[in-house]
């Protein structure tokens, strides 16, 4: 069938509009490991989707999903061992604030589960994110979604200018100047919280300002930011959903930003496919919110998601994912950062281990979307799948499967060798 009919198939009964990638839509029917490949048989290197961090049909993922599912799977108002096993496992993996879990099945109910443990927490209704952030896509989630600063006719959440480099707040300003900086706007939003009467529950914000665009954020900033949250009653709630789990190189992006989270969100890569997330905090912060709540979800917190769980843990750290991550994310960026020079549409190279972000601009260093796209579908027609994103849509996102290597990176370095030469007129 052809792809322009299985478009007008999918607008009939998804409604139009649903989103698609790329100029020419992919019909993508399967995956291994980095690759995926066409109804046509063309392989293509996955440079994007966090959710198969393991790799695309991981075997040891597919065969205990399958038995777990062949052997029992109910809702957890049943006692089973292994939802235990596996919440003790993943909290072991945090700082030590972090003791007990709320699993869910995505990543917006889980950070609506830490809105929630927040605002009950605190006693207190105001939410502090970034102008540029997502976090999610329900009522209450998408509130926080690109919130203009000074944006108040939203009563309990206020957002402030997200901290970064490149574009800074202050032009000609130090590292530590622009820091304070950006502090000072984080403060006002709090103190509007508390002269509205509203009152400060806490800041929500992914640890790497992933959907801001990877920034370079000013040198303790994030620690000094949590510190202040905490002075005026609130808490820090990280959104790890694209930070964590090893996408850095580190287990968590808070460990690359410098800070401690009192409330820790995860989400996509923990099922690799398979709808898992949690909202991970102290004892007394879980134990508190589900008093209040006696929250419940049918299809979490089950032995299939405990299975699945463990099985994605296994294998990042048997093939020593966190560690290739680290090397091969560190020599990518290098060899890009190296391209910078070559090629003057390429404003900023940016990002942490397998998570970079090559910012397109103009001449005049205006940010460039019509470039980015442009990029991402000639990357594409090479058998390299990226996408644009940031807060311009003019950053071509690079997030592939944990277990990309270096034959991988150096396949998608020669491929770019010919779109920047492309570019360049050459």
């Amino acid at each position: 069938m052809r792809i322009g009919q299985i478009i007008d198939r999918r607008d009939r009964v998804l409604g139009a509009g649903t989103p698609l990638f790329y100029n020419s839509p992919l019909h993508i029917v399967r995956g291994d490991g980095v690759h995926v490949y066409d109804a046509d048989g063309r392989r293509y290197v996955d440079m994007y989707n966090n959710v198969p961090c393991v790799g695309h049909a991981n075997p040891h993922v597919v065969e205990a999903m399958a038995r777990q599912q062949s052997t029992l799977n109910v809702h957890s108002r049943y006692l089973h061992e292994g939802i235990i096993e596996f919440a003790e496992r993943l909290v072991g993996l945090h700082c030590p604030s972090i003791e007990s879990v709320v699993f869910s099945c995505s990543g917006t109910e889980a950070v609506e589960v830490a809105l929630r443990m927040a605002r009950i927490a605190t006693g207190k209704r105001g939410i502090v994110c970034t102008d540029a952030t997502y976090h999610g896509n329900s009522e209450a989630v998408s509130k926080l979604t690109r919130l203009a600063v000074g944006q108040n006719s939203i009563p309990d959440v206020r957002s402030f200018p997200f901290p970064e480099m490149f574009r800074p707040l202050v032009p000609g300003a130090s590292e530590a100047e622009l820091a304070d900086a950006y502090l000072a706007r984080l403060e006002a939003a709090i103190r509007s919280f508390q002269d509205s009467g509203v009152g400060f529950a806490g800041l929500i914000v992914c640890s790497i300002l992933a959907n801001e665009g990877l920034p370079d954020i000013p040198r303790g900033f994030m620690e000094r930011a949590a510190a202040m949250v905490r002075a005026a009653g609130g808490v820090v709630i990280a959104d790890e959903v694209q930070a964590g789990y090893c996408r850095t190189g580190r287990w968590w992006g808070y460990e690359v930003s410098g800070f401690q989270p009192d409330i820790v969100v995860t989400g996509k890569p923990m099922g690799n496919g398979l709808p898992l997330a949690a909202t991970a905090a102290s004892r007394a912060l879980v134990e508190t919110f589900r008093a209040a709540t006696r929250y419940f979800n049918t299809f979490a917190s089950s032995p299939l998601q405990a299975a699945v769980g463990m099985a994605v843990l296994d294998v990042i750290e048997r093939d020593g994912l966190r560690e290739n991550v680290a090397a091969v994310g560190s020599e990518l960026k290098r060899a890009l950062i190296e391209r910078k020079a070559r090629c003057s549409a390429i404003g900023d190279v940016r990002g942490h281990g397998l998570f970079i972000a090559i910012e397109m601009v103009k001449d005049d260093g205006t940010p460039d979307p019509e470039r980015a796209v442009d990029v991402v579908n000639r990357l594409k027609d090479k058998g390299f799948l990226t996408s644009n994103a940031g807060v311009f849509r003019n950053t071509v996102k690079i997030r592939p499967p944990l277990v990309f290597r270096q034959e991988h990176a150096e396949a998608f370095v020669a491929a770019f060798d010919e779109v920047i030469a492309d570019l360049n007129g050459h």
